[in-house]
C-alpha cells in the first residue's frame, strides 16, 4: 500500500529547505492554516510551485472567511494559542491566485462544523453538513489539494490497451488509423476475450506483419471476462509511461489519440477523460435513451467525486502507469467493483486528487459488429455503482475525518 500511503513524515521551517520534487514519486506538501497568516501569498505560492514535481500536490487548511469574526474574537480572547490570523482566502481569492501561480484546484473537501460531540450530535452533524449542497460551506475551515501545472520536459512512452470481443473486422483498420506520433515510442496491446467470431485469429495475423511492427503490438487472451479485466490484463502487461484505452468499435476516432498525449504532456491533467457528448454524434452512434443515461451518470458522478467531467462513460480515457498502480492499491481499500472499467479509473482518479480535463471527439457509428452494452441491465449496475461512490468516498469521506478529529 506504498503507493497511496504516506510512510515517512517530515517538517520544515522554510520552502527553502525543502528538496525538489522527483517526477514518479508522489509527495504531499501540507500547510495547516500557514496561508491565513500570511499578507502576501502569491510568492509562498510561486516558491511551492518551484521545488514541486508535477506529480506532488499541495494541501492546505484555510480558515473559513465567513466566520473570521469567530477566529478574531478566539484571538482577542485568548482561546486561540496560535499568532493571529490575518488573511481569509475566499473561493474566488484562491482561484485567482492559483492563475497567477500556475496551480489548478483539484479538490475542495470542507472540516468540521461543530467542534465538540454532545451525546453524538456533534459527530452526526460532521457527517452530515458535507454532503449538503450551499450548507456543506459553512463548516469550521475548508481542506484545498492543489495540483502544480507543469509541462513534461521529456516525450513520455505510450502504451495503447484495445480490448476487443467479437471485433474482427476492425482489428487492422485500428493499426490503419493510428495516426503517428513524434518523438514518442508507442505500444499497441490487443486483448481479446470470448470471441465468438475470429477476432483471436485476426489480432495474431495484423499482429505478425512487418508494416505494423513500428507499434511493437502485443496479442493477449484474457481468461476473465469483461470489458475491466481486459483492460486490466493489457495495463498489467503495458511498458509505457502513460497507458490509454481505445475501444475496437473505433466509434471513438483513432486520430484523436493524439489529442491525448498533447493534454496529458502540456499538464492539463493527469488523468484525460475523452467526451462523446459535447459535438454531434454520426447517425445511429448512439441510441437517444443511452445518451440521456450517459448525460445523467455524467452530472451525478460530478456531485459525487467533486470533478466536472461531461461524459463518465467515453471508454477512452488516459492514466500514468505509475498512477495505474496507484489506483490498484487504492481498490484494495475500497474493493472490487466496477465490471466496466470506467468508474473504477474516474473514482481513484477524484480521491488521489489527480485532475481531470475532457477531450471532445466526434463519435462514430459502427462499421461492424454490434454493441455489447444492456442499456437497462447495466444502466442499473452504473446506478448502484454511483450510489456505492457517495456512500464510500463523499459521504465516507466526512465519516473518516469526523472519526480522526
Amino acid at each position: 500500500m506504498e503507493e497511496i500511503r504516506c510512510e515517512e513524515k517530515t517538517t520544515v521551517d522554510e520552502i527553502s529547505d525543502l528538496d525538489a520534487g522527483e517526477t514518479n514519486t508522489r509527495r504531499v506538501l501540507l500547510l495547516n492554516g500557514n496561508l491565513n497568516y500570511e499578507t502576501d501569498i502569491e510568492p509562498q505560492l510561486k516558491a511551492l510551485f518551484d521545488k514541486m514535481s508535477r506529480s506532488d500536490r499541495l494541501v492546505c487548511v484555510l480558515f473559513n472567511p465567513y466566520f473570521r469574526w469567530v477566529y478574531r474574537l478566539a484571538d482577542l480572547i485568548g482561546l486561540r494559542k496560535m499568532r493571529r490570523s490575518v488573511t481569509f482566502v475566499t473561493r474566488s481569492n484562491l482561484q485567482n491566485l492559483c492563475k497567477l501561480c500556475d496551480f489548478e484546484v483539484v479538490k475542495l473537501r470542507t472540516t468540521a462544523y461543530c467542534p465538540f460531540d454532545l451525546w453524538g450530535v456533534g459527530n452526526f452533524i460532521n457527517q452530515v453538513l458535507p454532503t449538503i449542497p450551499l450548507i456543506k460551506w459553512l463548516s469550521i475551515a475548508t481542506i484545498v489539494v492543489l495540483r502544480p501545472v507543469k509541462v513534461s520536459e521529456d516525450y513520455p512512452s505510450l502504451s495503447i490497451v484495445i480490448p476487443a470481443r467479437n471485433e474482427a473486422g476492425n482489428i487492422e483498420n485500428a493499426l490503419i488509423r493510428l495516426p503517428e506520433l513524434e518523438d514518442v515510442d508507442v505500444e499497441v496491446i490487443f486483448v481479446e476475450g470470448n470471441s465468438t467470431d475470429h477476432t483471436w485469429s485476426e489480432i495474431q495475423r495484423v499482429v505478425a506483419m512487418e508494416k505494423y511492427q513500428k507499434y511493437r503490438p502485443v496479442a493477449l487472451q484474457q481468461t476473465g471476462k469483461g470489458k475491466k479485466d481486459a483492460v486490466m490484463l493489457g495495463f498489467n502487461h503495458a511498458r509505457g509511461d502513460l497507458l490509454t484505452i481505445l475501444d475496437a468499435d473505433l466509434t471513438m476516432p483513432p486520430e484523436s489519440l493524439p489529442r491525448f498525449y498533447e493534454a496529458y504532456r502540456s499538464g492539463a491533467a493527469d488523468m484525460i477523460n475523452g467526451n462523446r457528448l459535447m459535438y454531434p454524434m454520426e447517425d445511429e452512434a448512439m441510441r437517444f435513451l443511452n445518451r440521456l443515461g450517459n448525460l445523467f451518470f455524467a452530472k451525478a458522478l460530478s456531485r459525487v467525486l467533486d470533478i466536472s467531467i461531461g461524459d463518465s462513460l467515453c471508454g477512452t480515457k488516459m492514466i500514468s502507469k505509475t498512477d495505474h498502480y496507484r489506483f490498484l492499491s487504492w481498490l484494495e481499500d475500497f474493493g472490487e467493483f466496477d465490471p466496466f472499467g470506467d468508474f473504477q479509473l474516474l473514482f481513484p482518479s477524484s480521491d488521489l486528487c489527480l485532475g481531470t480535463v475532457d477531450i471532445p471527439i466526434t463519435y462514430g457509428a459502427r462499421t461492424y459488429g454490434s454493441t455489447n452494452i444492456d442499456r437497462f441491465r447495466h444502466g442499473w449496475m452504473l446506478l448502484k455503482m454511483t450510489a456505492q461512490g457517495f456512500v464510500k468516498i463523499k459521504a465516507g469521506a466526512a465519516m473518516k475525518e469526523s472519526s480522526d478529529d
